[in-house]
């Protein structure tokens, strides 16, 4: 495990703000970004509800868009997201490659301010779980605590 840096503190800041972005457009409020070396910085912002998608998390839709970039980039790059990534997601960046995960929000603390999603609950299953099923390894970092990261879904999940 990495230690968590005061640049890594400021890409989780831009993470929080785009789920805002996503929040203020009608979508659930995620967001996330990938640095790669050399600072390449590829963002996403949840589409669920304006992308008519269920899979259209931010953490998703970025390895989506990411996955243009050379495989040894992703290797060395960093996915930063304002929450703990679903397995569904944590499927996703497994897959894509990249090296390391960053997170601000836990999925446990998460589920403390979400009972239900249209009557479903969400799931309980943290990212680490997921990624130690794989055959690679993937640092995680987080939660990072971010009053933020909480506030943005304040209100919203009611």
């Amino acid at each position: 495990m990495e230690s968590v840096t005061p640049q890594d503190i400021s890409y989780l800041e831009r993470a929080v703000a785009l789920a805002w972005e996503a929040r203020e457009r009608g979508d659930h409020p995620f967001g996330a970004l990938l640095v790669t070396p050399g600072e390449e910085v590829v963002e996403a912002r949840n589409s669920v509800v304006t992308g008519s998608d269920p899979t259209g998390h931010a953490e998703s839709n970025l390895v989506r868009l990411a996955g243009r970039l050379d495989r040894g980039a992703l290797s060395r790059g960093t996915l930063y997201t304002s929450t703990e990534p679903c397995a569904m997601c944590a499927g996703a960046i497994y897959w894509s490659g990249i090296g390391r995960v960053v997170f601000a929000l836990s999925e446990a603390e998460l589920g403390t301010l979400v009972e239900e999603e249209e009557g479903v609950p969400p799931l309980d299953l943290p990212c680490r779980e997921v990624f130690a099923r794989g055959g690679r390894s993937i640092v995680v970092d987080g939660p990072v605590g971010l009053p933020a990261a909480v506030e943005v879904h304040q209100g919203f999940w009611n």
